[in-house]
């Protein structure tokens, strides 16, 4: 993949994109720190308590207005951020320093999603850049990582069908709001 050049002056990089696309791998090759969406995950005892475990990692599963909030401090200065730990399939709060000043990247599904709680998000970024793959092989690479995590490759390949791709057709009905296009292999 060739990586784009950050424009000079950006405070807040999006990376955006569906599940599987790579868009935590191209953030860490820009070599900036990175402030990952799925840090704000809602622990699954939320997610059961509001009837929404078995689809966990769609748009309503996560908490956009305190990401909202944390890139609003980010762009203001030094903040603290939560990561998602996928040992545990579960966010882990005050995980990751950002610094106060430079280009700090976020990756995440929902940059540009239109709705007012995800808009809170897309308002706080300078550019947002939107990833795309071919769906096979975006399928194959999220199976895997769904294996890897403990899931068999049928349960895999089931949640992927039924969650990842859902959230997929979501994300690529907004990529025409993203400042660039960017096509993975």
């Amino acid at each position: 993949m060739r990586i784009p050049p950050v424009p000079d002056g950006i405070r807040l990089l999006g990376i955006t994109g569906a599940p599987g696309v790579g868009k935590s791998t191209l953030a860490q090759a820009l070599g900036l720190p990175v402030v990952p969406m799925d840090g704000f995950h809602y622990a699954d005892r939320e997610l059961v308590r509001r009837g929404l475990r078995d689809r966990k990692g769609a748009p309503e599963t996560f908490d956009a207005e305190g990401y909202a909030a944390l890139l609003a401090r980010v762009r203001l200065g030094e903040a603290v951020a939560p990561v998602f730990e996928r040992e545990l399939e579960q966010p882990l709060a005050g995980a990751l320093w950002v610094p106060p000043r430079g280009t700090v990247v976020t990756e995440g599904n929902y940059l540009l999603l239109d709705e007012p709680r995800w808009r809170a998000v897309r308002e706080q970024l300078d550019v947002v850049w939107h990833l795309h793959v071919a769906d096979d092989v975006r399928r194959t690479r999220l199976v895997a990582r769904h294996v890897e995590f403990g899931k068999s490759p049928a349960e895999a390949a089931a949640w992927v069908a039924r969650v990842d791709d859902a959230n997929a057709a979501l994300v690529e009905a907004a990529a025409a709001r993203a400042d660039l296009v960017v096509e993975v292999s």
